[in-house]
């Protein structure tokens, strides 16, 4: 039976693109440790949604805007999280506009503390080798701190300290080196989930 829920979020438009298969190769080593997983592409989520991105219209947050929408249930399955893969395709040295949207509507699940103690890593892909994947990567992580998470980087016991995550150069199909770090880093993913369930504090499972 499985014990920890991992969840990828995709902030690619590109649902089968190079980010979705860096984030598909993370779940299915996740599977293979014995955890359950889903996908969440941050564009399907929107859908509906009549202002994409935040205007703050009220305080505190309610999420009213993706009520009865796919984004509601995107962030139902949020609320279930034990660990949080979170990938982007570089833009302009940062993360798509669609996963800062997706992110940005998720203030009233920081009222909840619903990610509060849930740990996440950051996967990016990059058209150059040196592209600002880690910038990307930081940005990532920053977006996980101001949701009280645990941030990881793709380190190890059977590898490396590791690093900020996983990062790739597209197609990331070949990219050799992308893929073994984004083994390392959902390997140690489920192990700090499965380590941190107690300080978490979940209303359903």
């Amino acid at each position: 039976m499985s014990d920890v829920f991992i969840i990828a979020l995709n902030g690619s438009p590109n649902k089968n693109g190079n980010t979705a298969f860096m984030l598909n190769t993370a779940l299915a080593t996740c599977r293979e440790m014995g955890a359950r997983t889903e996908m969440i592409h941050c564009q399907e989520a929107l859908k509906g949604i009549r202002n994409k991105f935040c205007v703050n219209c009220e305080v505190p947050c309610s999420g009213k805007c993706g009520r009865g929408k796919p984004l509601e249930t995107a962030f139902g399955l949020l609320r279930q999280a034990d660990g949080l893969l979170i990938g982007s395709p570089v833009y302009f040295g940062t993360v798509s506009a669609q996963l800062k949207a997706f992110w940005d509507k998720s203030r009233f699940l920081r009222n909840e503390k619903a990610l509060l103690n849930v740990p996440g890593g950051a996967v990016a892909v990059g058209a150059s080798r040196f592209g600002g994947q880690e910038t990307t990567i930081r940005a990532i992580h920053d977006l996980m701190l101001v949701q009280g998470m645990l941030v990881l980087g793709d380190g190890y016991w059977e590898y490396d300290c590791g690093h900020q995550g996983a990062a790739a150069q597209r197609p990331a199909q070949t990219d050799d080196n992308g893929l073994q770090r984004t083994v390392i880093l959902a390997k140690r993913l489920v192990e700090v989930a499965r380590a941190t369930r107690s300080i978490r504090t979940k209303t359903a499972r």
